[in-house]
């Protein structure tokens, strides 16, 4: 067993913590297919048990994906399962969509306090601020705002054809894969932006979702903030 491998947690934590690691260096990339649980474990020298524990516990936390027939590979951000892992707006009545986004500002600007404290960066920090409208069933449902260290993201700011799914940009482009997000919902009212975005009128209920983004190494890399009109769409999830 690798002098990494301490007895300070269970020992499929540790595989797991070793196995992320090949994540975070690049190592293991969107897509690839990883080695099989018997080469893992000869690697490691552990059981092929133990390796097999941490991978349930990286594709629980959808780090990897199995395939019937084809063994496990690093996931993709466009992967379906992915997708809606950072996406619960569910139009009533009908099965989930991804929405599509229409684009209305990317350029990098100072952090005001109550986005640097969140990144974990000094106030007045350079931060990429990624303005747009997301649409579903071609109507849109939600304004919403991103917040990146632009130090992190270089090119970032200003870069045309930024996609739909933001997430894969940061993957493929910069190597950073977002593995969790915490994300707080407060009742809101809609103001003149909110209004002319939307479509509805000032003052009509809203939900503001606010959310921060981890990376591999548990790295706040983008805060979201989005106003969402739920006259037709409701948010959803699955507790157990």
């Amino acid at each position: 067993m690798s002098d990494d491998l301490v007895a300070a947690k269970p020992l499929y934590a540790q595989v797991r913590d070793q196995l992320t690691r090949r994540l975070v260096s690049g190592e293991w990339v969107p897509g690839m297919l990883i080695p099989s649980e018997h080469e893992l474990a000869r690697q490691l020298r552990v059981s092929q048990g133990t390796v097999r524990k941490a991978l349930d516990a990286m594709t629980m936390d959808n780090l990897l994906v199995r395939r019937q027939g084809r063994g496990t590979f690093v996931s993709q951000p466009e992967d379906p399962k992915l997708l809606f892992q950072f996406f619960r707006l569910t139009a009533d009545g009908k099965e989930a969509e991804f929405p599509l986004s229409q684009m209305l500002g990317n350029a990098e600007v100072p952090a005001p306090q109550e986005v640097a404290e969140p990144l974990g960066l000094a106030e007045g920090a350079p931060v990429v601020r990624i303005e747009r409208v997301r649409l579903m069933a071609g109507a849109p449902v939600i304004n919403e705002v991103l917040w990146l260290p632009a130090a992190r993201f270089a090119g970032l700011a200003g870069l045309d054809g930024i996609p739909n799914n933001i997430y894969k940009l940061l993957s493929a482009k910069w190597g950073v894969t977002i593995a969790r997000a915490d994300e707080q919902l407060r009742a809101t009212l809609a103001d003149s932006q909110d209004a002319e975005r939307l479509g509805c009128t000032v003052g009509h209920p809203l939900i503001a979702i606010q959310r921060i983004a981890y990376d591999l190494e548990d790295k706040a890399v983008e805060l979201r903030q989005s106003r969402c009109l739920t006259d037709a769409v409701h948010y959803s999830v699955s507790l157990r």
